[in-house]
């Protein structure tokens, strides 16, 4: 049985990283983010799956929840922005 993880903030910086070291590590990783075309790239290039979430908004969330299903062993909440 494949492990499955969510990165939230998975375009860039450590949530790119994270999403990469989980992959390494043999997780099916579902890379969240506002930016879908780096999380595509990356989604691609990891054999996971993008999907466009902005956590401030709860349809957002909701639909990246329906993604991931009923069944979880990672989630990293890395997403988030200054202010």
């Amino acid at each position: 049985m494949t492990k499955k993880a969510v990165v939230t903030g998975a375009s860039s910086g450590i949530g790119a990283a994270t999403a990469r070291a989980l992959a390494k590590d043999g997780y099916l990783v579902i890379c969240a983010a506002r930016r879908l075309d780096r999380i595509d790239a990356l989604a691609k290039e990891i054999d996971g799956i993008a999907v466009q979430c902005d956590i401030t908004d709860d349809a957002s969330v909701a639909s990246l929840a329906e993604v991931v299903g009923n069944e979880l062993d990672v989630l990293i909440n890395n997403a988030g922005g200054a202010v």
